[in-house]
């Protein structure tokens, strides 16, 4: 079975990016603009070769269809139901939304009305464990499977039937976490690895994923979702190299990935600054000129 599965965070309006989700620079990082989240989804429905599913559609029909494209959204920040359900639904698609129960009501997260809502209007709710851990795959065999097992007993408990799939939080997927997703009742699981292709884990699919970022192009979007060979193979080359560094540098990775993604941030929001200083600066010349 195949199917383009786009992976999408939080959709957020221009200069709120605390208003939806985790908050920090590398969460941030994740989060689109409305606009343009607006422009990748114009894009895709340019795409003539694109039919949009559900992982509930892909498993009641496992291989008749010829890889679709599917929108998947980590985290469950309420902006899955103030920004990004209405504008799936104009163009008559769905999307699959993936929940880390403990923050469920939470400030800037969805809650149990806003889920239960989402799922009658027909998108499809997965579990994104409980606590959303930092590095799922150190957990021990007993901590994975209270994370996949509760989190799913909440959302069926909410939804009034099985929660059938989830997504791995943070990418840090591994075959023991895996096996304790199994062994929770899902059929499907979403990872963040670029593939297209789903594969058998016992008797639960396992479905890559393809990246979205804060600026990621419509075009690329579109072409993502298209399951275009070498936009796809780019993503794979570049998830490789990730991977093999975050396995040589450890837990180095991700403290200097953090401390990267808020020097970026700042050095954005200086040059953002510094742009409105001059405009400022500008405006004052030319209004002092004149007089």
């Amino acid at each position: 079975m195949q199917a383009a599965t786009l992976l999408y965070h939080d959709v957020v309006p221009t200069g709120q990016l605390d208003s939806s989700g985790f908050c920090g620079a590398v969460a941030n990082r994740y989060k689109l603009t409305c606009d343009r989240f607006d422009a990748h989804l114009f894009a895709i429905a340019t795409c003539r070769n694109v039919t949009v599913a559900t992982a509930r559609e892909l498993l009641r029909e496992a291989s008749n269809r010829q890889c679709p494209g599917l929108f998947s959204f980590d985290d469950a920040g309420v902006s899955a139901i103030t920004e990004i359900s209405e504008r799936l639904e104009a163009f008559g698609w769905r999307g699959n939304f993936f929940v880390p129960t403990n923050y469920i009501g939470q400030s800037g997260f969805l809650s149990v009305a806003q889920i239960l809502e989402l799922h009658e209007r027909g998108h499809v709710i997965g579990s994104h464990s409980c606590s959303h851990p930092r590095r799922i795959d150190e957990l021990s065999d007993r901590e994975l499977q209270a994370e996949w097992a509760e989190s799913s007993a909440i959302l069926s408990d909410i939804l009034r039937e099985p929660v059938f799939c989830g997504s791995v939080p943070g990418g840090f997927y591994s075959a023991r976490v895996a096996t304790a997703a199994e062994q929770a009742g899902l059929k499907i699981l979403f990872n963040s690895e670029p593939v297209c292709r789903w594969f058998k884990h016992g008797s639960m699919w396992i479905a890559g994923r393809l990246p979205i970022v804060d600026h990621t192009p419509a075009t690329k979007a579109a072409k993502l979702v298209s399951a275009d060979p070498m936009t796809v193979f780019r993503e794979q080359a570049l998830w490789n190299g990730k991977k093999l560094t975050k396995a040589v540098a450890g837990r180095f990775y991700q403290r200097a990935s953090e401390w990267l993604h808020r020097h970026k941030y700042r050095s954005r929001k200086v040059s953002v600054d510094d742009s409105l200083l001059s405009l400022v600066l500008s405006n004052d010349r030319r209004t002092t000129s004149s007089e």
